[in-house]
């Protein structure tokens, strides 16, 4: 077991041991299982994926969609540092889709490329809290 903890601004989102957790980076998603090598990355916006016992199938993964971070491995501990992380439980998939829907309207209102920026941020957002949303409709199938 590794010890996974997911921190945003406003605290501890999860802190338990864990068999494996699937991360999003600049590279690609990664899995961290019992003694990976220590790293230090980025996290992106995207989805984190939790299995809490070795023999839970993907369907009972719990499911974040966070924004960019940081990553930490070392010492069997997996430390995520994030400003916003919302569990699957949290999202419904109606809002999330017309979150996104309004986020890719602004997107295509920017004026300028920190505009364009900031609202591609939110799109990206949106679409990970929409695939966490979907991911969980899924599983309780």
């Amino acid at each position: 077991m590794i010890h996974f903890e997911l921190v945003t601004l406003t605290g501890v989102k999860l802190r338990d041991s864990v068999h494996e957790v699937l991360l999003p980076t600049p590279q690609g998603q990664i899995a961290v299982f019992k003694n990976h090598a220590p790293l230090v990355s980025i996290a992106s916006t995207g989805v984190i994926s939790v299995r809490k016992k070795d023999n839970h199938p993907d369907d009972m993964m719990e499911n974040y969609a966070i924004d960019s971070g940081v990553i930490e491995i070392s010492g069997g501990t997996v430390r995520v540092l994030v400003d916003e992380a919302d569990k699957d439980s949290e999202v419904s998939a109606k809002e999330a889709e017309e979150a996104l829907k309004r986020a890719k309207q602004l997107r295509s209102e920017a004026k300028d490329q920190v505009s364009l920026d900031k609202a591609q941020a939110i799109v990206d957002r949106q679409a990970s809290r929409l695939k966490i949303a979907e991911l969980r409709r899924r599983s309780r199938r």
